[in-house]
């Protein structure tokens, strides 16, 4: 079983001053490559709870934490309830908290829910989770799919433009929603080839275009809708304040974000906070050394933002 690489992992570690008998969050459990690691720092006795909104996920991290017994708690749930969570599971006190936003590729290959564009017969789910409610344009807890064949070319547009920095969004609606009137899209495939369709048009090339650029042309388009789908941007505002309210004096928050929208949220919202309640410990992002690039690329945008609790 492939196992998701953690980024900036001694960066986070460091910045979370862990020590023997702290409890700390990680809400975005994963692969358990962070917690792993904060529960060897926080031994013999500090606890460790780790959310997730996948199911498989807490499972595989059951898998990967079996030596911890005792000292971990796995909750099913959507980070963004982390006060409620804390509440529920009277997991107190909060030393440290961790967000990692970003996601696990071996997880989600293996998911079958139209996350990655090479796995053209999978449906366009993008779902992280499946019990979560959310209104998106009027259309309830909808799927990568439902807002593909229900929203106006101008909404998918938009999307597109706002979430994924595609330079041909407008081109892509537009062709979305000619070949919606012939049938439903409903397959990865399906969409992945209106993409590629699009950009030959554009290019004026009938030749296979794999890669443009460095990324498949598909590759912001995707990356739009797992985040409109899951409402990832609303997630992360309604986190930050639950995130400090729920920490103890002198506990830290640490986020790592992955791409110019998420950190800027964070950024904004550290520095919109009175200076006699938290303190600012990183007034840059850390970001990931050469040795780490080179060993995972997939850190190169990851930047770690931290706060103190006064």
């Amino acid at each position: 079983m492939s196992r998701h690489i953690p980024v900036l992992l001694n960066e986070a570690l460091d910045s979370l001053q862990l020590k023997p008998g702290m409890n700390v969050i990680d809400c975005t459990l994963g692969d358990a490559g962070h917690a792993e690691k904060i529960l060897e720092k926080t031994e013999p006795n500090g606890m460790l709870m780790g959310i997730d909104a996948d199911i498989e996920a807490v499972l595989r991290a059951k898998q990967f934490l079996y030596r911890f017994e005792g000292r971990t708690r796995y909750v099913r749930d959507n980070f963004e309830r982390i006060s409620d969570i804390v509440k529920e599971n009277n997991f107190k006190p909060v030393n440290g908290i961790l967000i990692d936003l970003g996601w696990s590729s071996p997880q989600f290959e293996e998911r079958g829910r139209g996350f990655s564009f090479a796995k053209l017969n999978e449906p366009l789910d993008m779902k992280y989770g499946t019990n979560f409610q959310f209104t998106i344009f009027n259309l309830q807890n909808p799927t990568a799919s439902d807002l593909i064949n229900n929203l106006e070319s101008q909404e998918l547009e938009k999307v597109f433009r706002e979430y994924g920095e595609e330079n041909l969004s407008k081109e892509i609606a537009q062709a979305i929603v000619e070949t919606r009137k012939e049938k439903r899209i409903e397959k990865v495939g399906d969409l992945v080839e209106i993409i590629l369709q699009t950009y030959r048009k554009k290019l004026k090339s009938t030749k296979e275009i794999p890669w443009i650029g460095g990324l498949h042309p598909a590759t912001k388009v995707f990356q739009a809708l797992r985040i409109a789908v899951n409402d990832e941007l609303g997630v992360v505002e309604r986190t930050l304040p639950q995130a400090i309210q729920v920490l103890e004096p002198g506990g830290r928050l640490c986020v790592i974000s992955f791409h110019s929208l998420e950190d800027g949220i964070v950024k904004h919202y550290f520095k919109s906070q009175d200076t006699k309640s938290i303190k600012i410990i990183t007034k840059k992002p850390i970001v990931c050394g050469k040795e780490e690039y080179e060993k995972n690329p997939s850190a190169r945008s990851a930047k770690l933002r931290v706060i103190e609790k006064l």
